[in-house]
Formats: structure tokens, sequence, C-alpha cells
């Protein structure tokens, strides 16, 4: 049963292609799904907050044995119900949509009972009081969100005394480790910039409220933490691989991808192969005495300085957006600019440089935001410059083009403006958002971005931007090696040095990372799927092709898997399931 399992469920589920009929069940669909997704935000608040939903704000999940229980009987249930609708009676949309809610509902499922579950990952609860959308979004009065924060704060002893009855008596080390760290970061979070936050805050009478909330908050994190590292990590151990057979429905269930993960992971290392050569053919253009890695060091060098960071990258991004509508790339569907500004206070612990864009169904906070996060004038001056080091003026365009235009911010406002419908705006491929963000720098590159054909500037680009997709590389076969062949975080540590030519600490970082996001192998994978769509569709339309069409057309319809764009692109239905 287990060699036959994946396989009949792929033909049974995900690649079903029915013709659609008339829509004569779309209303018993439609309605099944709307029960659903109030089910889904209800047990999910956070998640309705970020959507732009704010009946959500100031709630919490519940995570008590028995409302995780109750939630996953739910899931079930719902998973039967869809799976007796006649989908031959639907239309091609609602067929759609109900592929991408079997695929969340089979996700969440196995995420409860294999992948991820609850009883296993102390880094399940070690964010729960995560209150920054309250300050990061102003899509309420400051006083109103102050209360949200106060709400969910009163939580924190119920939510942390859940998760010691939960979590079962022996936890993997790395994932023990990192949720100490996650736990005392919101916590000083909770103590410091969060505070800093609310500093206009004018009411007396909320502020004293918040006071007291904010000190139980703090405390029960804390004790999470000394819980974790006194009586859980003593005798933590290194079982974290999920195995081949759950591994293999994290790709079915997520991307609808039937290949095995040794296929996947050959598939990698010959792209590692080769991307590794194209790293060392820019390198030999730039300076060809030199060994490639030390030409790539000594790019790092060519950086703004401090004070210079924010004002070049907001000159840089103009520019970038501006090559976009030059050269025909992609549709721009509003004139309003993401916003380039410094990561804020509170959230430079985690992060170098990301996109903060507004829930799909946002209507008052819809402002987009691009942060860096600049350096720190307590630094020494080596940190200073490593910091900086990161800012390379290539490599900080490639981070642009991935989070800004033509990457994150772009798909955002492509999603806004579609007619995609409500599952389309609340689900999204894993690969479909990272894979296009990741295939857009290399887009970018291969369409001239940055030189005007000076061939030294140009392999400077394309140097930077193979560096980026070697890091993604190194994590598709990480994350394979690690969860289905038993390599150690010191295997994978070395692993990235080899390939990906970092030193220890980043390298570490992303090895850990593999441990608990082994899906972040789908940047590469979904890269690949783009790739290999585009290469299909520009055969089919022959002469009549544009790349601001396809990528268009790859952009207004949702945030699906790329199997089921394919359906939506291509016309020779063979070619559906060919996905890399």
């Amino acid at each position: 049963m287990k060699k036959t399992f994946l396989p009949l469920l792929a033909a049974l589920i995900l690649f079903s292609c029915n013709k659609p009929g008339a829509g004569s069940t779309d209303p018993e669909f439609n309605k099944l799904s709307e029960d659903y997704l109030k089910g889904y935000l209800d047990w999910r608040p956070a998640n309705g907050t970020g959507l732009g939903y704010h009946q959500y704000d100031g709630k919490v999940t519940d995570l008590s044995k028995a409302s995780i229980a109750a939630e996953l009987a739910r899931l079930k249930d719902y998973d039967q119900k869809f799976a007796a609708l006649d989908t031959g009676a639907m239309s091609s949309q609602a067929f759609m949509d109900y592929r991408i809610l079997r695929s969340s509902i089979k996700n969440e499922i196995s995420g409860f009972e294999d992948t991820q579950p609850l009883f296993k990952n102390p880094m399940s609860y070690a964010g729960v009081i995560d209150v920054s959308i309250y300050v990061k979004r102003n899509f309420a009065p400051i006083e109103n969100r102050l209360r949200s924060i106060i709400a969910i704060e009163k939580m924190a002893p119920e939510l942390f005394a859940a998760a010691k009855a939960n979590l079962q008596d022996t936890l993997a080390i790395p994932h023990t480790q990192i949720a100490i760290q996650i736990a005392r970061g919101t916590a000083d979070f909770l103590g410091g910039d969060l505070k800093v936050a609310l500093k206009d805050v004018k009411n007396d009478s909320l502020l004293k409220a918040f006071e007291a909330s904010n000190k139980i908050a703090i405390e029960a994190t804390n004790d999470y933490a000394n819980w974790l590292e006194k009586i859980k990590l003593p005798k933590a151990n290194n079982k974290y691989a999920i195995g081949t057979e759950n591994y293999s429905k994290m790709l079915l269930y997520n991307e609808g991808i039937t290949l095995s993960p040794d296929k996947i992971l050959e598939l990698g290392l010959s792209e590692l192969k080769k991307e590794q050569q194209n790293f060392n053919d820019a390198a030999r253009i730039i300076d060809p005495k030199k060994k490639p890695v030390d030409v790539y060091h000594d790019l790092q060098k060519e950086h703004p300085s401090a004070e210079n960071l924010i004002p070049e990258a907001k000159k840089h991004i103009e520019a970038i957006r501006q090559f976009l509508i030059d050269k025909n790339i992609v549709t721009l569907p509003t004139e309003r600019r993401v916003i380039v500004q410094e990561t804020p206070q509170f959230a430079r612990a985690t992060s170098t440089a990301s996109n903060d864009d507004p829930g799909p169904f946002e209507t008052v906070a819809t402002e987009a935001f691009y942060y860096i996060t600049p350096v720190d004038a307590k630094w020494t001056a080596q940190q200073k410059e490593d910091w900086l080091r990161q800012f390379d003026y290539y490599t900080t365009d490639n981070i642009t083009i991935h989070e800004a235009y033509p990457g994150h911010y772009t798909q955002f406002m492509h999603l806004n403006a579609s007619k995609a419908t409500k599952v389309e705006k609340i689900f999204g491929s894993y690969a479909f958002v990272e894979g296009w963000a990741h295939y857009c720098e290399k887009m970018m590159a291969d369409e001239g971005y940055g030189h005007n054909g000076d061939p030294v500037i140009a392999a400077k680009y394309r140097l930077a931007q193979s560096g980026d997709a070697l890091l993604r590389l190194c994590r598709l076969c990480v994350s394979i090696k690690t969860h289905c062949h038993g390599m150690n975080v010191d295997e994978a540590t070395k692993f990235f040095m080899d390939n990906w030519y970092q030193g220890d600490k980043p390298s570490r970082q992303e090895a850990l990372r593999g441990t608990f996001d082994p899906g972040y192998l789908f940047y590469t994978i979904g890269k690949l799927e783009l790739l290999k769509l585009r290469a299909d569709y520009q055969k089919q339309e022959g002469s009549n092709f544009s790349l601001k069409k396809f990528h268009d057309l790859v952009l207004d319809n949702g945030m699906p898997q790329v199997r089921l764009l394919r359906e939506k692109l291509l016309r020779d239905k063979s070619t559906w399931g060919d996905v890399l």
C-alpha cells in the first residue's frame, strides 16, 4: 500500500482533469468553501488579521489538546465533504478553487499528523505572542490596536501552559534551541521595542493596563524559554528528519509534485553544478587571474556607505522599475510605489531586507514597504563593514528585484488588481510565491538589467545573481539530504560552505533552517517550474510570444501551484503535469 499511496492520491485528487461542466454544482461548492474558510480563520485568527479581516484582531488560537483535536477532525470532515462533490459538474474556476482547497486541507492534515506536529516542535509555540502587526500597520487608531495587544498578551500563560501539556517528552535539539532563541527574542521585543513603538499613546488608563498585560506576557514567555532550556534541552535528541514518505507528501500536497525526493535531489545536484559553472564564468570575466570565490568576495567591497545605504536603494529601485517599463517586461497595475525605508527598530534582530505588503482584503493600511536594515551606530567598525558587505550594489539590486520589482511587490499588485477569487487570494503556493521572486533574479540578469553592454559590469550582476542562486540550490540539496538521507547539521553546514562559498555562521544558520523548514527547497523548485512553463508557453505561442504577456498571465491567476497554472496557459493537456 505504501508504494502506491502517493501516485494513486495524485491521480485521484491533484491530477484529476475532469472536463468542467456547466457549473451546476458551483453553488454547493461555494457554500461549502465559505463554511470551510470561516472555520479555518476562526481557528487561525492571526491569519485573519494578516489578511485584512479585522474582526479577528486581538484573538489567538486555542492550542489546548481538545482544540487541536477538534480542528484536525474538522479538517478531515471537510476533506470528505469536498471529496463527495461532483467535480465534473463544476465550472473551470470552481474546479480550480476546489483543487487549491483540497491540496491545502491535505497539507494541513499532514502538518498536524506527519511533518510539523504540534506535539513535536516547540517552535510552534515560541512566537505565539506575536503582536508586531499591531505596531507595523496603521489599520486602526493606536488605542484600538493597543487593546488588541493587551487581549493577546493576557492569553500568554494559557498558551504556554498548553505548549507544556502538548509537547512530547523528548524533542529535537535544533528545534528546542531555536525555540529558546525565538522566545527570548519575543520577550525582549515585548519589553523593549514594543514599548518604543507605542510611545505616542496618550491614554493613561490604557497604558496602565498594557503595563500589566505586558509584564504577564514577558514572564510567561521567559518561563517557557527557561522550561525548554532546563527541562527539555538536556534530554533532547537529533531526530528531526520527517522521512521520505512524509517528504513525498509535502511535495504532493504543497505543489502537486509526484517526483520522488531522490529524483529532485538528482536534478538539484545537476543544477548546482551548472550554476557553479555560471559563477566561475562570470568571475573570470571580471578578473581571470583570481579564484572565482576571491572575485566574489572582492565584489562585496563595492558597497555604499552606512549613510547612503537607504538613499542608494531608493535611487536604484526607481531604475529597476523603469527598466521593467522600458523593456516591456511586466505590467505595473498601479503607479503607487512600494515605500523604501529602514526596517522598524523592533524587527531588526531578524531581518536584513524584507517586503511587507498589506493583506489582500486590507482597506485601510494599504501601504507596502520594502525594508532594509541599516548599520547600527553602536557596532564596531568591523561589524559595520561586515554588514555593508551584504549590500554591495549588485547584490542589493538583486535583493530589490526579489523583494519589490518585479518580485514580491509586483506579485502583490497583480494579485490585488486581478479577478482572483477569495480562495486564490488566501491560499498561496510556496513554490509559486518564492519561485516567482527567485525566477525574477535570473530573468532580469538575462534581460540585461544594470549595464549598457559593459561586459565587466554585466558579469558583476551575473555573479551576484549566481551567488544567490547557489544558496537556493544548496537549500534544495540539504533539505532532501537532511530529511531523507540522515544528513546532520554539521554535514549540512559543510555542504553550504563548500558550495555556496560563505563562512560557518551563515552556512550553519541555513543548515539549521533546513531542520524545521524542509520546504525551503521550493525557492528553486518554483523557479525551475516557471522557467519550464515559460519555455513551453513560448514554444506554443511561437512568433506571438511576449515576455510581458507571459508574466502578466502568470501573475493574474492568484498564487497557485505551477502545475495548475500550466492548465491556464498551455493548450496541450499532455504537458500539464510535466512541471520540471
